[in-house]
């Protein structure tokens, strides 16, 4: 089978010959129908997540049909549709007997400490297994597992928003997007949407956003501010990573207010000073990748029609294009929302 390979940090992935996937006992065999391309790829690629062990076939975000499954395999048969959670946790520690499955000290990550989906064929773990309805295309199921499940996530468990709050989005890419409509679905009383791209802030509106504010022609902070009567918003949502966005965010919201940081980096915000961190009272949390159980409810919504995913996807690639494909990604070529290599 045909996969793209990462050999060495900062060099193209390398699309090889390699051998169809043995699946264990509890495995399925997998066809890939389509794999998103994620910012966390771009991370790996570049080595601000080093791997453990090279090569490896990266991708963690896709959906296919079951091409075999495992002799203690009871659910699935060959056929089904499905798209994957790409954490492979153990079931057995404090976080996964406390429903924090996200946070699993024994945590794999498909794509990562094994192969993932940049190929034909990939083999998981059956119990990472959702099923896909066939009103659902491969290409919208591969991008829910995460540019969706990861803001449905910091939005609905970790941010603790409540009907009629005022939600300040900075960075309106996959997952700021997709963040907007979430917020609006939990009953967001006015979405402002921040980002430095007038073609993002254009995508903000498309996707539901009341105010658009360019954070790099604009002051953000006072812009917020006079969208919000001088308070500043009941919760900030970040999902860009960087210094810069993490401290704005910080000083978007009210007294009383939460800040939810996703964007995955290695930079180090300042805080507000502990002074007036504590007199503000002023949370500041994290929000990492999401449960299955999360995934599941995406898919159900996008099913039903009260999701919506079909701007979502803004370019469809084969697999020999994914070196062009991340690069798109990093240099913001063509407004990329998300990139989907797509396998016939």
């Amino acid at each position: 089978m045909l996969a793209a390979r990462i050999r060495k940090i900062n060099e193209p992935l390398k699309i090889e010959n390699i051998p169809i996937p043995e699946i264990g006992s509890l495995d399925v065999l997998l066809k890939v129908k389509a794999c998103g391309i994620c910012h966390s790829d771009l991370h790996i690629c570049k080595g601000v997540v080093p791997l453990a062990e090279y090569p490896r076939t990266i991708g963690h975000e896709f959906a296919g049909v079951i091409q075999d499954v495992g002799s203690e395999v009871k659910d699935w048969r060959a056929g089904d549709r499905v798209c994957v959670y790409f954490l492979i946790t153990c079931g057995d520690c404090f976080f996964c007997r406390t429903g924090r499955e996200s946070l699993c000290i024994n945590r794999v990550a498909i794509g990562a400490h094994t192969d993932g989906g940049y190929a034909e064929f990939a083999k998981v773990p059956a119990r990472n297994l959702i099923k896909l309805p066939e009103n659902i295309p491969f290409d919208q199921g591969a991008i829910l597992t995460d540019a969706v499940a990861t803001p449905f996530h910091a939005i609905v468990k970790r941010s603790q928003m409540r009907l009629g709050d005022t939600v300040a989005i900075f960075g309106i890419g996959g997952l700021g997007a997709h963040a907007i409509q979430i917020a609006r679905m939990n009953g967001a009383g006015k979405v402002i949407a921040i980002d430095v791209l007038d073609t993002a802030l254009k995508r903000g509106r498309l996707f539901g956003a009341d105010v658009v504010i360019n954070g790099q022609r604009d002051d953000p902070i006072k812009a917020i501010r006079e969208a919000t009567g001088g308070i500043g918003v009941d919760v900030a949502f970040e999902f860009v990573g960087i210094k810069k966005t993490i401290e704005q965010a910080i000083a978007s919201v009210r007294r009383g207010g939460r800040v939810v940081v996703s964007g995955l980096g290695d930079q180090e915000p300042k805080l507000l000073p502990a002074m007036l961190f504590a007199r503000f009272e002023i949370e500041v949390v994290g929000s990492f990748s999401f449960e299955k159980m999360e995934i599941e409810k995406i898919v159900e919504m996008v099913s039903a029609g009260k999701l919506d995913l079909s701007h979502s996807v803004t370019h469809r690639i084969s697999l020999d294009q994914v070196n062009e494909g991340l690069k798109w990604l990093e240099e913001k070529q063509g407004d990329p929302l998300r990139i989907v290599i797509v396998f016939e």
